[in-house]
């Protein structure tokens, strides 16, 4: 007897590189599809969703940043910062700083990433794009670079095997910015207001970082209902 084909997946994540539910949902899709084995065959794609569009050059101290929009206070951003840094742990996620300085935690403009991340789907593929958006990851939560900054951004997409002088003139691709803009008006359209969504095979979403067998069990009934 054959074995059976594993069921095509697409996942297409909204996702912002400022987001650390993002970088969780990520580690627990991937513990999920782990368990799943040749149930399925996941291609995973990234799509633009910006937290914060209007975030100025120079970006944002995080801490000033969350009580400005959350209405946090220091003592509460400091709890609910260590209760998320729990959960990723437990989803094989660090968010934790690994300098030896004390550069602080920023939030930035994310725009010109979502751009390269679009370039690297177009230009690699869906399992290149996945390298540079955790490379992005990386470079935001444990090494706290400036990811509004192209050079660090270019240096990125070099890491994972990107051509750096395409990389920059993508940055400069009117082609490029406008269908980044499209994808974050259809996240709208399909009222995603926030992040991580996915979206499997274009038919249902799931909202939010799930933990991971309620990824399972999601994943295993698009495969029963044949989406």
């Amino acid at each position: 007897m054959s074995e059976a084909t594993p069921y095509p997946l697409t996942i297409d994540i909204y996702s912002d590189v400022m987001c650390p539910w993002c970088a969780i949902g990520y580690g627990q899709l991937t513990k999920a599809l782990d368990e799943l084995g040749d149930e399925v065959a996941a291609q995973i794609r990234w799509r633009p969703f910006e937290l914060n569009p209007d975030m100025p050059a120079g970006g944002e101290e995080q801490g000033a940043h969350l009580k400005r929009k959350y209405g946090r206070s220091d003592e509460e951003g400091k709890a609910a910062q260590g209760q998320m840094k729990q959960i990723a742990a437990d989803a094989g996620v660090s968010l934790s700083y690994e300098g030896d300085d004390d550069r602080p935690g920023m939030m930035w403009n994310t725009r010109t990433a979502h751009i390269l991340l679009s370039f690297a789907l177009e230009e690699a593929g869906p399992q290149v794009q996945t390298q540079l958006k955790l490379a992005m990851f990386k470079a935001h939560f444990n090494e706290r670079r400036d990811m509004s900054d192209a050079d660090v951004l270019l240096d990125l997409a070099a890491g994972v095997g990107l051509h750096k002088l395409a990389a920059k003139a993508a940055l400069d691709n009117t082609d490029l910015a406008a269908r980044v803009e499209a994808e974050e008006r259809q996240a709208w359209d399909l009222n995603i207001s926030g992040v991580p969504a996915m979206i499997v095979n274009g038919k249902f979403m799931i909202p939010g970082a799930q933990a991971p067998e309620v990824y399972v069990n999601a994943l295993r009934r698009a495969v029963d209902r044949g989406i």
